[in-house]
């Protein structure tokens, strides 16, 4: 009986040696499945290795090739059973959205392998039977991303990137905008991009694709608003959920979760549906309801980031005792910071009156959790810290 196996995550140059693994797990050949996980840290405590997988949760005409930790925004993690009929077909599709036809495809790694944005580089390359070129280890840095650019003989470079990373490259000068300008394709994903920030990086040339997606959908599904080929959305209530090729099995020892119920996957993000494009506003536990009207926190930001002086916003709702939740714009500036009356009047005139916040806080920088993602919980506690 096939178990799932831990697999080890390194940094460096020494994730290559990790693709005759990954092609032997996407060709569903592999004894066991592998569960990627961070050096160091170990597998997540929910993630159980070393023991069978359960009745449902492998199939022997198409194998769960990796199990991979969710980002747990919505509390612990779990792990999605990626099967590799799955992955083959995230990987295919990707390929031919991307760069069809002839051409060298060869991707960046510059996210963490053990997260499913960076596992599915290391996958795409295997099909794409070519060698990635990863980062040097470390914090992520423009010099960094230039130099593993620049090592590239790839006809057409890809990547992916989180929105933070973007910010940094688009602010580390003319060379790093240089070499994002050489890409067939920067994805971006992770987290809600702010359109102020894509415009900014098109003006410069830079070919940014926009992608949303999950553990549980084999990573990036919808692209630029334009799900992959044999994705099909949907909408339950505002909440989205995805059918296609490219879904887990379920969650490891969660059988019979709510979230995979009739072979689709039932997301946690709001979304609006428009002439067969996805438009995710966020997420559904994210959404505030101040004076008994609800604020989608993703709209608000959005309007944000178009005022002078911000850089990043987040969008949070605490307790209040007047108005239910008390709106609050978690802002890092650029340049001079705007003041909340600013904030207001934007929002006011964008969103609607009742969406302005009535909070402003400032920080250095955001906290994170996963590959780029706001800490949420984190910045609600800090702002219900700071009335």
């Amino acid at each position: 009986m096939r178990a799932l196996r831990p697999l080890p995550v390194p940094t460096g140059d020494a994730v290559l040696e990790l693709l005759p693994l990954l092609a032997t797990a996407l060709a569903g050949e592999l004894p066991d499945a592998l569960h990627p996980h961070a050096v160091g840290t170990g597998p997540h405590p929910s993630l159980r290795t070393g023991t069978p997988l359960a009745p449902g949760e492998d199939d022997p005409d198409d194998p769960t090739a990796v199990v991979v930790a969710t980002s747990g925004s919505t509390g612990t993690p779990k792990g999605a059973l990626l099967p590799a009929g799955a992955l083959r077909a995230s990987a295919a599709a990707t390929a031919q959205r991307l760069a069809p036809g002839d051409g060298r495809q060869q991707w960046v790694l510059a996210l963490p392998a053990h997260h499913v944005a960076g596992l599915q580089v290391l996958l795409r390359s295997v099909r794409a039977g070519t060698e990635p070129v990863v980062l040097a280890p470390g914090p992520f840095t423009a010099e960094a991303f230039v130099a593993a650019t620049t090592a590239t003989t790839g006809t057409h470079l890809l990547t992916s990137l989180v929105p933070t990373q973007l910010v940094r490259l688009l602010d580390a000068g003319e060379e790093a905008r240089a070499a994002l300008a050489r890409y067939r394709a920067v994805l971006v994903g992770s987290a809600a991009t702010p359109t102020a920030l894509l415009e900014r990086a098109r003006a410069a040339g830079i070919r940014v694709v926009t992608t949303y997606g999950s553990s549980e959908t084999s990573g990036g599904c919808v692209y630029d608003g334009v799900p992959l080929p044999g994705v099909v959305p949907a909408l339950e209530d505002g909440r989205l959920t995805l059918t296609g090729p490219v879904l887990a099995r379920g969650y490891r020892g969660m059988p019979g979760h709510a979230a995979f119920a009739g072979g689709a996957f039932r997301t946690d993000d709001t979304a609006v549906l428009e002439g067969g494009r996805v438009r995710v506003l966020g997420r559904v536990d994210d959404l505030i309801t101040t004076g008994g009207l609800k604020v989608a926190p993703g709209l608000v930001e959005e309007a944000l980031t178009g005022l002078a002086g911000v850089g990043e916003v987040v969008v949070v709702g605490v307790p209040d005792p007047e108005w239910g939740q008390r709106i609050v714009a978690v802002i890092v500036a650029s340049g001079t910071a705007p003041s909340l009356e600013q904030v207001r009047a934007r929002v006011s005139a964008v969103v609607a009156r009742h969406a302005a916040p009535r909070q402003l806080l400032l920080l250095e920088e955001l906290p994170l959790r996963g590959p780029g993602k706001p800490d949420r919980t984190r910045l609600r506690e800090l702002a219900g810290g700071a009335p």
